[in-house]
């Protein structure tokens, strides 16, 4: 990653120096070069995190989770599995979700899969 940085931060000092007069591309070219230094570090940490296999990816850990199943036709998803507790600071946007397919329906928000509870009796 640091290599790619190196290749392109001549590049993007180029292409804002032509733009705006030499003082304002002089200083944009300070804080983009700031901006990619700190997408490097950022990449370089994804990528260690990525390289430790003795950990689940967030993609595994949610696939790894059953469906939950609901009664009715649909599911209110907030990002909170326990819902025992009411917090703010926890979850996403509640996502409302339609159950009427036949596979599982997945929240675009966390990936938490809801099926519909077919009360066979």
């Amino acid at each position: 990653m640091a290599t790619a940085v190196r290749r392109l931060l001549p590049a993007l000092r180029k292409s804002l120096a032509g733009t705006g007069g030499a003082g304002a591309g002089a200083a944009r070219g300070i804080s983009t070069e700031r901006a990619v230094s700190a997408a490097a570090v950022v990449g370089d940490h994804t990528a260690k995190w990525m390289q430790d296999t003795s950990k689940k990816s967030p993609m595994e850990m949610i696939s790894a989770e059953p469906p939950i199943k609901v009664e009715g036709r649909i599911a209110a998803c907030d990002g909170r599995k326990d819902k025992s507790y009411e917090t703010a600071s926890l979850g996403h946007p509640i996502e409302y979700i339609c159950l009427d397919l036949d596979r599982p329906a997945v929240c675009k928000y966390c990936g938490l899969r809801f099926v519909q509870d077919h009360h066979h009796h």
